[in-house]
């Protein structure tokens, strides 16, 4: 591990002294590059750099205790040897973490898909709770929401909703909220007072690129359409929605949400690109079975990963066995805490994994 920090720290100083060259501003491509790098590399060589003055400052506190005849400074020099031991504790923890493997779809946008499960309107109904629940994170973030299919059912509830998340990191945080979500509340539908369970299922997926993904012409079918439901001006009096056919996979997107059809073909394209992309990653990962096991779930739909229960006003994430009393706020957008814990989760069975 050292050597390689060691030539982590090599690779660092290289970089900075790129960066100062004067040709490096005139070529942004390299310059991006350069920048990538070095924002990757500097917090592991901050953190080893501060590895390497704690153990200094061990190897100092014990020379003094060993020559230092005066008991004030000898009480001073075992705190501080103390203090640094158990640094040095931490930081070896915090390098290991830092030195895993980056998943490299973190750094992308992201596409959220949610659809009402088992619940008819009650589910749908959540469904839009749930979009509402991104949409906040999305704003606390600085992330921007961008819509690509709405499918409503006519009472406030969504039957489906695919949006796009763009941001910085979007991938890294989301990816831990694909599966189904498990309502358990007194539905507004229902006279009765009993207590239903409804599910929504979530679909997080990289934002794939045309460099991703390759779309044959041959393999689509695009039709256009009027688009049907709410719309604003122009929206239902000309044929500006828009429907792909992925003739390999069967994937059908329909897009209707922009008034211009031009908009509307290129959101479906992005959208299909990130299920084809979606898909070859889930085959990767099939083909990587026994790691994935040891890791937390990102992307099973079928996987229930969390239940919201109101009566009680708690939420449980059931992969890493957290339960946390205080629903509003997390239905507000306050995901920090459960996504924090479940990233430090994935690091965990990752680092055992290593360790076995």
């Amino acid at each position: 591990m050292f050597d390689r920090l060691e030539d982590l720290l090599i690779r660092y100083e290289e970089v900075m002294s790129e960066l100062q060259e004067p040709d490096v501003a005139n070529d942004p491509s390299r310059f991006r590059k350069l920048m990538k790098e070095q924002n990757d590399l500097q917090p592991i060589v901050e953190a080893y750099k501060e590895y390497k003055a704690s153990k200094q400052t061990i190897s100092d506190s014990l020379q003094m205790l060993e020559e230092e005849s005066d008991e004030e400074l000898k009480e001073l020099a075992k705190e501080e040897l103390s203090e640094s031991k158990k640094r040095v504790e931490e930081l070896e923890q915090e390098l290991k973490i830092l030195l895993l493997p980056k998943d490299p779809n973190d750094e992308k946008n992201v596409m959220v898909e949610i659809r009402a499960g088992a619940g008819g309107d009650e589910a749908a109904l959540f469904a839009a709770e749930i979009y509402r629940m991104y949409l906040h994170y999305a704003e606390s973030r600085r992330w921007k929401v961008e819509m690509i299919s709405l499918s409503e059912n006519g009472i406030g509830g969504f039957k489906e909703c695919v949006f796009m998340i763009t941001g910085q990191g979007a991938y890294s945080r989301l990816k831990y909220e694909s599966g189904v979500h498990r309502v358990q509340r007194v539905p507004e539908t229902e006279s009765g007072g009993r207590i239903h369970t409804s599910t929504v299922t979530v679909a997080i997926m990289p934002e794939a690129e045309e460099v991703d993904v390759v779309i044959e012409e041959k393999d689509i079918r695009i039709d256009v359409m009027r688009a049907s439901g709410n719309g604003g001006q122009c929206v239902n009096t000309t044929d500006s929605a828009v429907r792909l056919t992925h003739y390999p996979t069967g994937i059908v997107i329909y897009s209707q949400t922009e008034k211009s059809q031009l908009q509307n073909k290129e959101k479906a394209f992005r959208l299909l690109r990130s299920k084809l992309y979606e898909l070859e990653l889930e085959k990767q990962q099939a083909s990587e079975a026994e790691a994935r096991r040891s890791q937390i779930g990102t992307g099973d739909r079928s996987e229930k990963i969390r239940t919201y229960n109101f009566p009680q006003g708690r939420v449980t994430d059931h992969r890493i066995k957290l339960t946390l009393h205080r629903l509003d706020s997390i239905l507000n957008g306050d995901l920090d805490e459960v996504i924090d814990s479940l990233i430090a989760a994935d690091q965990s069975a990752k680092l055992a994994n290593m360790n076995e």
